[in-house]
């Protein structure tokens, strides 16, 4: 049974709990109720071993230090308690950071953080500030954020919470609006600069013409490409936790694919080849999605591959059960240090030779969240000088396997 002590401290952790509910129910902030839980817990604990009666040491109490510390060190973000200047409790999180040393140490030279050391030194409420963004703490690329808040007793809690997710989306959509912008300003630029001079004395020749029209429509059609990749991967990525339904005959749809970009070609299409297994099972997925990776995967083999050599393309089930597709080429082949980057969007490893074949610099990319939404994995190997082989796992739907055929 619960002593005076312990009954009373147990009644103010529960409201505490259900008065942090509360916080997150109205103002939806995770933070705020997480610092609200800690905050008062660490009060409630501080006010219990402080009051006026002088109980004789039970079991209860002699476990008080040990419960707050497994409730800290069940909290993922760093959490210190600030007495005096010093810090007097710290959870496993925050030791990890830190370094185990900033127990018992002026809260200032724990955090080592000139913003952080100013308001820590400063006395007066702290109700209504705004967080302190600390960079530097743990590895150069982490970006935290400090928040401070009070217990009864005025002592400080101190909470840290990691931003370098938040961070790193942050400065991928500032780069991808960056990028997308150049890749539209170029040739619209273009446009605009030759319709100045068609306006002028060249219009009148109709051979300038022709050739500055011509020039025109490629880059108007580059224009279009790019918006229609744009919206394309845009839809993908609204869609990437929705799991696609349909039975889908990856291998049907492998040869209608290789036909169609085969007559296309012209005589860069006869070097096509296509092998594909017998009975294939289905897959779980979205056929007009497949049916984009599989033209720009092909199409960047065929692009990107020498002339006149093979493009292979390869359909099987692996040792492990799923589907396997592979995509190999015979070109210049991409340098290790590219690989990774890749399906970055944008990104590109020889950015003017991309542009000059028609990339937007967003297949890649967008080949990537097709993949992802189809629970598969994307596999990219290369050799410089050798080529380039693309493969693509996905597991296999439970639908009734169809037949396979061999197309060469």
């Amino acid at each position: 049974m619960l002593s005076g002590f312990g009954l009373r401290t147990f009644w103010a952790i529960v409201v505490v709990i259900v008065a942090a509910i509360a916080v997150f129910a109205i103002t939806h902030d995770i933070q705020g109720a997480i610092v609200a839980v800690v905050g008062g817990i660490a009060a409630a604990l501080v006010a219990a071993g402080t009051g006026d009666e002088t109980a004789a040491p039970d079991e209860s109490t002699a476990m008080t230090p040990s419960v707050l510390d497994d409730v800290l060190d069940a909290i993922v973000a760093p959490v210190m308690l600030v007495q005096d200047g010093r810090v007097v409790l710290a959870n496993r999180a925050a030791r990890t950071l830190l370094g185990t040393h900033i127990l018992g140490e002026d809260a200032r030279v724990a955090i080592r953080h000139p913003a952080a050391a100013e308001r820590l030194g400063t006395p007066g409420p702290i109700d209504g500030e705004r967080p302190i963004e600390l960079v530097g703490l743990g590895t150069r690329d982490q970006r935290w954020e400090m928040l401070l808040s009070e217990t009864s007793e005025g002592q400080r809690i101190v909470y840290l919470v990691d931003q370098t997710g938040n961070y790193a989306a942050e400065r991928m959509r500032i780069d991808f609006v960056a990028n997308a912008s150049h890749e539209l300003r170029t040739p619209l630029a273009s446009i605009l600069g030759f319709i100045e001079t068609l306006r002028d004395e060249a219009g009148e020749d109709a051979e300038v013409r022709a050739r500055f029209l011509k020039v025109m429509d490629d880059e108007a059609r580059r224009m279009q490409r790019l918006v229609e990749d744009l919206i394309s991967l845009s839809r993908i990525e609204a869609e990437k936790f929705r799991l696609p339904d349909q039975a889908v005959d990856l291998a049907q749809l492998v040869e209608d694919t290789r036909e169609e970009l085969a007559d296309a070609a012209g005589d860069r299409g006869q070097d096509l080849v296509a092998t594909i297994a017998p009975n294939l099972a289905t897959v779980s997925g979205d056929r007009v999605q497949l049916s984009q990776m599989l033209h720009n995967l092909i199409g960047n083999a065929m692009k990107y591959g020498r002339a006149g050599t093979p493009v292979t393309i390869a359909l099987k089930r692996d040792d492990a059960g799923m589907i396997r597709l592979s995509i190999r080429d015979e070109g210049d082949g991409i340098a290790a240090v590219h690989i990774p980057r890749l399906t970055e969007r944008f990104y590109r490893a020889d950015a003017g030779r991309s542009r000059s074949l028609g990339g937007t610099g967003l297949g890649l990319a967008i080949v990537k969240h097709i993949v992802e939404r189809h629970r598969g994995r994307l596999d990219i190997v290369s050799q410089v000088g050798v080529g380039t082989t693309v493969s693509v796992i996905l597991p296999p739907s439970s639908a009734t396997p169809k037949g396979g055929v061999i197309k060469g």
